[in-house]
Parts: C-alpha cells; sequence; structure tokens
C-alpha cells in the first residue's frame, strides 16, 4: 500500500501577493481621507487635535511592531552569533526596537513616519477631504516619478507618461474646483500646503524603500520605532508641563481608543506592510500610479459620508485617473543600474 506524500499548504504567488498588497493599501488610504477630516477638522466637534491623532497612532502602532521589532532583533543576533545568514547582519539599533540599522531607521523614520503623520493630520484642519484627495495620493506619482529619475535612474516611456498626464487630469478635474478658492483668506492654502510637503515626504519614503531594498515588515517596523522613541517623550512631556492644549490623556477613552486602532493598527501597521510589498513587486512610480485610484475613491466617501458636493467632475476625474492606470502600469524602459543600486531598479519581488 502506498503513503500519500504530505501536502503542503499552497503559497500565493508573488502577483497576487502585490495585486492584494493594492487592494488593502486603495482601501485604507481611502478611509483615511475620510476619517482623518472627520477627527480633525475643528468644526465637526473632534475632541483630539492633529498632534493627539499623532500620539494615538503612534501609541497603537507601536503596541503591535515593537514587540515584533524586538524579536526580530534578537533573532538575528543570535543568527549572527551562529554564524548563520539573513536579515539583520547590518544590526538593529534604537535598543532593539528597530531591526534596522540605525542610519536606515533614520532615513526612513523621518520621512516615513514622523514628517508624514505630523504634516498630513495638521492639513486637515484647515482643507477639506477633497483637497487631500487631489494633493496627497493624487500628486504622488508626479513627486515619485521624479525622484526615481534621480535617486533609481529610471526613464519615463512615452506610455507612462501619458499616464502619469491622465492621472494628473483626473485629479485636477475631483478637486480643480475648489482648489480655485484656496487663497480667497479662508486658510485652506494652509492646509494645501501641508498635504503637498505629506504627499512629497512621503514619496521620498517610498523611493528610499526600494533604494534601500528594504523588507516590508522591518521598514514599517523601522518608522514606527523612531516614532515611538523621539515623539512619544518629547509630546508627554510637553502635555505634563501644560505647553501644548493636547487632550489625548483625558479625552473619553473610546475616542482614543479608536484613533489608536484605524489610525495606528489599519494606517500604520496593515497599510504600511501593505504599501511596501507593493512598492516591493510593482515599483515605486506603478505603485503611486495604483494609488491614484484613491482620489476618485475618497471624494466619493467624502460625499457619502461627510456631505462633501459630488458633480461630474469628480466622475470623470475618476475616468481619467483609470485610464492612467491602465498606461501607467506598463513596465518602465529597462536601463543599466546605478552604482549601488542594482536593487533599486529591479522590478521584481523582493523576500
Amino acid at each position: 500500500m502506498s503513503q500519500s506524500r504530505p501536502t503542503t499548504a499552497p503559497r500565493l504567488s508573488p502577483k497576487t501577493v502585490g495585486l492584494l498588497a493594492a487592494v488593502v493599501t486603495v482601501t485604507i488610504w481611502t478611509a483615511f481621507i475620510v476619517i482623518a477630516r472627520a477627527s480633525a477638522d475643528p468644526a465637526r466637534g473632534g475632541v483630539l487635535n492633529p498632534f493627539d491623532i499623532v500620539y494615538a497612532r503612534i501609541l497603537g502602532a507601536s503596541l503591535i511592531l515593537l514587540p515584533w521589532g524586538w524579536f526580530l532583533s534578537q533573532r538575528d543576533r543570535l543568527r549572527r552569533a551562529d554564524g548563520m545568514p539573513g536579515f539583520g547582519n547590518a544590526g538593529s539599533s534604537l535598543l532593539g526596537l528597530s531591526p534596522l540599522p540605525l542610519r536606515t531607521t533614520l532615513q526612513v523614520g523621518v520621512f516615513g513616519g514622523l514628517l508624514y503623520a505630523m504634516l498630513a493630520y495638521n492639513g486637515f484642519v484647515f482643507a477639506p477631504a477633497a483637497h487631500a484627495s487631489v494633493l496627497m495620493p493624487g500628486s504622488l506619482p508626479l513627486w515619485t516619478a521624479l525622484l526615481a529619475i534621480v535617486v533609481l535612474g529610471e526613464r519615463i516611456s512615452a506610455t507612462r507618461a501619458l499616464g502619469l498626464v491622465l492621472i494628473v487630469g483626473g485629479d485636477l478635474l475631483v478637486g480643480g474646483a475648489s482648489l480655485l478658492h484656496a487663497l480667497d483668506g479662508s486658510g485652506i492654502w494652509r492646509g494645501d500646503v501641508l498635504f503637498i510637503a505629506s504627499s512629497m515626504v512621503w514619496s521620498t519614503y517610498s523611493v528610499l524603500v526600494r533604494r534601500l531594498a528594504l523588507d516590508a515588515v522591518r521598514a514599517t517596523i523601522a518608522i514606527t520605532a523612531l516614532a515611538f522613541v523621539v515623539y512619544v517623550p518629547v509630546y508627554s512631556l510637553l502635555l505634563l508641563l501644560h505647553w501644548v492644549p493636547g487632550k489625548v490623556w483625558v479625552a473619553p477613552l473610546g475616542d482614543v481608543a479608536f484613533q489608536m486602532f484605524f489610525q495606528g493598527v489599519g494606517s500604520v501597521v496593515i497599510s504600511g506592510i501593505a504599501f511596501t510589498k507593493m512598492i516591493q513587486h510593482f515599483g515605486p512610480v506603478r505603485s503611486t500610479m495604483i494609488t491614484a485610484l484613491v482620489p476618485g475613491l475618497s471624494a466619493i466617501a467624502a460625499a457619502l459620508v461627510l456631505g462633501e458636493s459630488l458633480s461630474w467632475n469628480v466622475l470623470a476625474g475618476l475616468t481619467l485617473v483609470t485610464a492612467g492606470i491602465v498606461f501607467g502600469v506598463r513596465k518602465a524602459m529597462p536601463v543599466a543600474p546605478k552604482t549601488g543600486a542594482a536593487c533599486a531598479v529591479s522590478t521584481g519581488p523582493r523576500a
């Protein structure tokens, strides 16, 4: 009687992982814009200010990622002691909370963790979700394409350039009407500037991830570890001394817990890993082309949830964005990698 071979669980293909990561990223980013506007807008009676939300975001993510980072750092240390290869040969940092070296942790942590969160949440105080839709995920393809040309040595093909043009046109149609009044004295321009800045720093993070060929989990842990050791102690001290008008320590527990769960676990842990996985499979330019779906989707969600206007230009913009993605997901023209950037140029998946 022949023995049956043990069955193994099926493994998802790299393409399937990349597509799933894209779906998760787009969904959470869409919800992020609507929830962040509803939470940070003083006119909607939110209890927490933007810096409180950043504080809750970091704490929520840290509950999961810091123990994970310490475990990875200790495992890497034991492997190095045994002479085994693998991640961690370059060392960990921040007392083992980050499984990446200090230099790398600082590079990705400043852009992907500290700056992005503080700029984005403060932008929602001044400008509506439609502005965020256009100026944050909507402008990512532009900034990332420019950075990828300079840092990664990529060249933009004619079809991808057409995709960029269509995406930009669609983004402008979605929020262009309201942007015409950005300097009317209402203060909305402040939010617009903050949204543009947050888009630029996130694009920088995405290109750095590709340039350094970082693992998705380790990169996300690293940016959280840096934010935890820098932002949490400083903001806690400012709250203790009553030098800032924060209410995160006295706000209803349900409000704080919700922000910790969605902004921390959802937007950082789940979305952060999914976004980095998407970069590893599609590359930074193609990834931000995919996230160009977010402006149209978030504008529709804002209309349904927040009561913001939904007009013909939103539907027309979403159509242009979708057409732009069809062209944008095509592979870039192959180029010879620059010295030290071989891993960054490759569009294949990373382990």
